[in-house]
């Protein structure tokens, strides 16, 4: 809750009446002008109105709905129809009213169906963060300091699977679209972990779907970071033993041109196998996991502060013990 100090008035409160011509909406234009008065009545009353609070001044005002948020800022999720002049009224009111409560982000959730507010809070200084295929969701930073508001997530994560079966022959496949294409280059099946997928989770699924072989989770052997791959966003990839479950593959007509089981040793030898290319460095971490007992990181739940959703650390497990 603010209350006013009463103390004369500074060039940054003189300022505050100079910007009444810039409130477009009547109630607001009230609104801000009784502000203005009550200032001065606390200007010259030399602190007997210091218990006064904003609340007491907004009593016909109509606010956005907003919920406090962790970190000092409120977030706005609308849900019903809205005119975009009344939104763009109540949305000046409720910016003046954040304001003077010291708050620092304000962040607004449009679904897709209340596009129509887009342009009026843009105009209002709000920018988009991030969008999902429902809703759009802006922020505005308020205070005049250093905005903390964390970026949009910067990473996507990948998977590759290295399936090895009894006969040192790992399972490889060839794809029909991409920038592969037509290249007769043979990679592990790789894929993208879906929302809320577990990489364990979703490693499994791509083996799967790509060559319709069954596996098992073993480790996660080893991790690649490349910048700037899917809309500038950057890309986590995962490389992880897999353990055959089944051995009868089916392509999945749509997206793999053909697949197959091939001798490490010829995948090694296959012209594009470069050194400290990625085929060439899976092909020596597998040979380290079955020749040489090469320890990755495998699962281990853990529990939060934050939340009772299940979570994994990815560990070594047999050096942690």
């Amino acid at each position: 809750m603010y209350v006013y100090p009463s103390s004369k008035i500074d060039r940054n409160q003189l300022g505050f009446f100079i910007h009444l011509h810039t409130i477009a909406n009547c109630k607001a234009l009230i609104y801000h002008f009784r502000i203005g008065i009550w200032r001065l009545i606390s200007f010259y009353s030399w602190g007997l109105m210091d218990q006064l609070t904003i609340e007491n001044e907004v009593e016909n005002v109509q606010l956005l709905p907003a919920i406090e948020d962790d970190h000092g800022g409120v977030v706005v999720e609308l849900k019903e129809q809205m005119d975009p002049a009344f939104f763009l009224t109540k949305l000046k009111t409720s910016m003046i009213q954040w304001t003077l409560q010291g708050k620092k982000g304000v962040w607004i959730k449009l679904p897709i169906h209340l596009v129509n507010l887009v342009e009026p809070a843009v105009k209002e200084g709000f920018c988009y963060h991030h969008a999902e295929p429902d809703y759009l969701m802006l922020v505005n930073w308020i205070p005049e300091t250093t905005n903390t508001i964390p970026a949009n997530a910067s990473h996507r994560v990948g998977v590759g699977a290295i399936v090895l079966n009894d006969k040192r022959e790992i399972l490889v496949v060839q794809e029909k679209t991409g920038r592969l294409r037509g290249k007769d280059i043979w990679k592990i099946p790789t894929g993208i972990v879906e929302h809320g997928e577990d990489i364990s989770t979703g490693v499994i699924r791509e083996v799967k779907e790509e060559t319709g072989i069954d596996t098992e989770f073993v480790e996660v052997l080893a991790f690649r970071q490349w910048h700037k791959v899917f809309f500038e966003k950057s890309d986590l990839f995962f490389v992880c033993m897999m353990r055959p479950l089944s051995f009868d593959i089916q392509i999945q007509e749509l997206e793999i041109e053909a697949a197959q089981w091939m001798p490490l040793e010829e995948l090694e030898a296959k012209p594009y196998v470069k050194k400290e290319s990625l085929v060439s460095y899976i092909c020596e971490l597998t040979k380290a996991k079955v020749d040489k007992n090469y320890s990755g990181f495998s699962p281990q739940p853990v529990t939060s502060f934050f939340s009772d959703e299940p979570s994994y650390i990815y560990l070594n497990k047999k050096d942690l013990n």
